[in-house]
């Protein structure tokens, strides 16, 4: 069975995770999420969802304290690791190692086992230390996804933008075929 463990911070674009969830369990893969004090509060704000309604959206869901779960492990084999969205504390944590919580050790052991890890980041303008903090996940095997939108095949809806940014993650991922609308040239 393939698995994806799947963290929510606080940044802004609950919508991403919430999406990746559903557009996983579509595909047959199982979810693992873990979401940060500050990634419920701030999907309550923008969608309305409290944290029994998200985490139902998972196969598996873990609080943030629960280091002891399956996913902080590197013996339970996950297909990749994206944090949706991921903010400026959360990739700081993971640049230098800090596996202070179940997220940022997830992420941690992801890393470890040469698995994809994926961080949409999120946070305008960025500081020297957040793009010195993306580079050293880069270094590290990560990849830094800023979730910015493709323009070029007119997208009539966040939901549509949500939608090509979340298909264009799961390619990365290894886990679903090119879904998103390739660029063709003009």
């Amino acid at each position: 069975m393939t698995r994806l463990v799947v963290g929510l911070t606080g940044a802004t674009g609950a919508a991403y995770a919430l999406r990746l969830l559903r557009r996983a369990r579509e595909l047959g893969v199982q979810t693992h999420l873990v979401a940060t004090p500050a990634g419920i509060l701030n999907a309550h704000h923008e969608l309305g969802l409290d944290r029994s309604t998200l985490e139902a959206e998972a196969d598996h869901a873990y609080a943030p304290g629960d280091i002891g779960a399956c996913i902080a492990s590197g013996s339970f084999g996950t297909r990749a690791m994206v944090v949706a969205p991921c903010s400026m504390r959360s990739l700081a944590a993971i640049a230098h190692g800090l596996g202070d919580n179940l997220l940022t050790r997830a992420a941690d052991v992801t890393l470890k086992e040469r698995r994809r890890l994926i961080l949409m980041v999120r946070e305008t303008p960025l500081n020297l230390a957040h793009l010195r903090n993306m580079v050293a996940v880069t270094e590290m095997g990560g990849i830094c996804f800023p979730p910015l939108p493709a323009f070029y095949h007119h997208p009539k809806s966040i939901e549509e933008i949500v939608n090509e940014t979340v298909e264009r993650v799961l390619e990365l991922s290894g886990i679903a075929q090119a879904q998103p609308k390739a660029w063709t040239g003009l």
